[in-house]
């Protein structure tokens, strides 16, 4: 059985992106990532996105595009789905995360992506520089 991990990519004003920094475990604690995480069983993962960032980071997020298809996560059966987003209502905080950091263009690998999120990073820069 696959795992459905969801992530936002959320993108702000100057084509800012939010990267969260993990606290937990301790194998990925520091690393950077788009915040998100597991869909609940009954639960779309668009519903999952939206709830991950309420819980995460405090705020209500607008869902657009998909970004990909299945991004691998190096955890046998697991899989990531990322979609660009934006905040509707409320200001990012690090609830579960260490800190948060937008980035702008030209900082976007100024932080230690996760091994599964550099590729989705890369994938971002490229859609953010077609605009």
């Amino acid at each position: 059985m696959t795992v459905i991990v969801v992530a936002a990519v959320i993108i702000g004003p100057g084509r800012r992106v939010l990267a969260a920094q993990r606290a937990e475990p301790a194998a990925l604690r520091g690393g950077w990532e788009f915040p998100g995480g597991k869909v609940d069983p009954g639960e779309s993962e668009i519903e999952a996105l939206v709830r991950e960032c309420r819980e995460e980071l405090g705020v209500e997020i607008e869902v657009g595009a998909r970004v990909g298809a299945d991004w691998p996560l190096g955890t046998e059966g697991y899989v990531m789905r990322a979609w660009l987003a934006g905040v509707l209502s409320g200001t990012p905080q690090p609830r579960e995360h260490l800190a948060l950091r937008w980035l702008a263009p030209g900082e976007y690998y100024d932080v230690a992506w996760l091994k599964a999120d550099l590729p989705l990073m890369e994938a971002v820069e490229k859609l953010l520089v077609q605009d």
